[in-house]
């Protein structure tokens, strides 16, 4: 400009109003509270964020690892049936209160009167850390819930947990590690005899350190391993987890327990507890809903295989089908065995996941990255941190997990269930859209202010329009205006549709080819109002505040085209998002003001204007609503193989 001749003081301003009108100031902004607002939504439903940029993350999830326990099932435990002494037993009653008998063959028995039923039913009470309590008739849990169901098990069978605890009180412990899966209790007996070890854990952890079992009249007598597995595996197949009770005699005076007592084998198999830990019915309908989006839901578990793999029927779980018919499972043994170079492959084809330590959980979210998914693992424990950190989401169990987890997290589940990770995805995908809509309606009139003033220089005329009035339009409009879209209630199909490819730019090049089509609109409705309006001899103060209200009334207009980014504003409702309503009558009460307002004039240098001039500013904002609906149309005829 000022090698055309133009004064430097006016290329300044142009130069100023040209940055202001390229700058889309309130962006930021409203990209931060779109992200707090889903955040809030999120908390509502019970997944507490704790870093912002997960909720965008969770809409582009492909991927959701789950434990089993707790999250997938209802992490009451309660067991069903026992194998003692050669027998099978069903326990009746369901959750903590220890109402409920114990049948055989159609009769009812007394633990008392059968010796290895005693004290299996004894064992599993005292290797135990777990306890009841008793409010009012109201039973809940402290400590593990399966331990618990030992708990309640033993007293359904006439025991008494604190009496046993008194009569053989605990020396010593092994604590229970994922690496070992078994628990060791050390505890002393009746004067002249040896202290007792009381084992708990996976069977099949147990079992190969068992040589006896005891027989129906307490005797102890050679185990049958293949039978054991054998019963075993009917248990495990019927859904049920299943522990495996022993013990091993000590030395007179044994104060500590060593693993080696428990390893060296020799010990005594006193039965299996089986527990049903049933599916959440919210949590099954919540899979279903995954799958329809497209989702992948692999479910992890410590579980014995025949367990994970009926627990997998019941939640109908996608995935390649067994050799019996079931669903696949892969063992924490065969993923060990599995070398890098057929890891990826295995585990994206393979939707469970059994006896799997919790560090194996980090090369399950290398392997599933490595394809290229965007990954939510869930975890409670400390072991579990790696992993949870090396997710795209890592979401703790806020009841059941460990500090530990939630500091490596990214989201928290206060309710520790999986309809809680497919609600908080369903809102990710929400709030993304909310954003992709904020994004291309504010762009459009920042780039046609950027135009208008260009093409003020390139024609050496005065600018339409100036700094501080751009600031106006671009502050009031986005926060009246584009935060409202914020609010945007989700639109219908949202989880029918597959994720988000995350290698997919954010602006699609169907979307800039309408910021560009907009953009041209309100800068050409712009700079032709403003010529029009001098030509019929409107003072340069009344030409220019034609302007600002052409952009903004155009904003207004394109608001609604951008409720939904494929459909009109009459699919989405017209009066589905009340806070749209209101930010247009405050964005018209704003504008009246900067009009109409003497004190607005000072400061804003604007002028009144008349009812023929209003008009060709609706007008305006007419055609960017017409052009950008029937953009959309003509994309929708394309897309679906219909002709022109």
């Amino acid at each position: 400009g000022v090698v055309r001749g133009e004064r430097a003081s006016d290329m300044f301003v142009a130069a100023v109003a040209l940055a202001v009108g390229a700058i889309p100031e309130g962006l930021p902004a409203a990209v931060t509270i779109t992200l707090a607002i889903g955040v809030s939504r999120m908390a509502r439903r019970r997944a507490i964020v704790r870093k912002l940029p997960a909720v965008e993350t969770l809409g582009s999830t492909t991927v959701i690892c789950s434990d089993k326990t707790g999250t997938l099932t209802e992490n009451q435990m309660t067991v069903q049936a026992i194998h003692a002494g050669g027998d099978a037993f069903v326990v009746e009653g369901v959750g903590y209160a220890p109402v409920g008998e114990i049948w055989c063959d159609g009769e009812t028995v007394d633990a008392a009167a059968l010796p290895a039923l005693k004290e299996c039913l004894a064992a599993g009470a005292l290797c135990n850390d777990a306890r009841l309590r008793d409010r009012g008739g109201r039973f809940d849990v402290v400590g593990d819930p399966t331990e618990a169901a030992l708990v309640v098990a033993a007293r359904k069978g006439g025991l008494d947990p604190v009496a046993l605890a008194r009569e053989h009180p605990r020396i010593d412990a092994i604590p229970f590690e994922s690496e070992h899966q078994y628990m060791a209790t050390l505890h002393s007996r009746m004067p002249g005899q040896t202290p007792v070890v009381y084992i708990k854990g996976a069977p099949e952890r147990v079992l190969p350190y068992c040589s006896e079992t005891l027989g129906s009249s307490g005797q102890a007598v050679a185990l049958d391993q293949a039978a054991a597995v054998a019963e075993l595996e009917r248990l495990a197949g019927e859904g049920l987890r299943v522990l495996a009770i022993a013990r091993a005699t000590t030395a007179p005076g044994t104060a500590t327990i060593t693993r080696g007592i428990v390893e060296e084998g020799g010990l005594t198999l006193l039965g299996f507890e089986a527990m049903l830990d049933p599916p959440r019915p919210e949590a099954m309908a919540a899979v279903a809903r995954c799958h329809a989006a497209g989702i992948t839901v692999k479910m992890i578990t410590g579980d014995h295989v025949a367990t994970a793999r009926a627990i997998a029927q019941r939640l109908q779980l996608e995935g390649p089908e067994g050799p019996d018919g079931g669903p696949e499972v892969m063992s924490g043994t065969d993923l060990a065995a599995l070398p890098e170079g057929e890891l990826a492959d295995s585990v994206e084809q393979t939707s469970v996941f059994a006896r799997v330590a919790p560090e194996q959980k980090l090369r399950l979210v290398e392997a599933l990255q490595a394809r290229g998914h965007v990954v939510a693992m869930t975890g409670d424990g400390v072991n579990d941190a790696p992993a949870l950190k090396q997710a795209d989401i890592g979401v703790a169990m806020g009841a059941a997990g460990t500090e530990v987890a939630k500091e490596a997290s990214d989201v928290v589940l206060t309710d520790d269930n999986f309809a809680s990770i497919a609600a908080a995805v369903e809102e990710g995908r929400r709030v993304f859209d909310n954003l992709t809509k904020f994004i291309v309606w504010t762009l459009p009139t920042n780039m046609a202010e950027g135009l208008l003033i260009m093409a003020a220089v390139v024609a050496g005329t005065t600018l339409p329009i100036l700094p501080v009035q751009i600031l106006w339009i671009n502050m009031t409009t986005a926060v009246a205006l584009g935060l409202m879209l914020a609010f945007e209630p989700q639109e219908p199909g949202i989880m029918g549709r597959p994720p988000r490819d995350p290698t997919r730019p954010l602006l699609t090049g169907e979307l800039i080819g309408r910021i560009l089509l907009v953009s041209g609109l309100l800068m050409t409705g712009a700079f032709a109002l403003f010529h029009w309006e001098q030509a019929g001899g409107a003072s340069l103060a009344e030409a220019r505040t034609a302007a600002i209200n052409v952009f903004v009334v155009g904003q207004l207009f394109y608001l609604f085209n951008c409720r939904s980014l494929e459909h009109s504003m009459f699919r989405v409702g017209v009066f589905s998002n009340h806070w749209v309503t209101g930010g247009v009558l405050a964005t018209a009460g704003l504008q009246a003001l900067i009009t109409y307002a003497p004190f607005m004039q000072t400061l804003f240098l604007t002028a009144p204007l008349g009812l023929q001039t209003w008009v060709r500013i609706i007008g305006v904002g007419l055609c960017v609503y017409a052009a950008v609906g029937v953009e959309k149309w003509l994309r929708l005829r394309l897309r679906s193989g219909g002709s022109l």
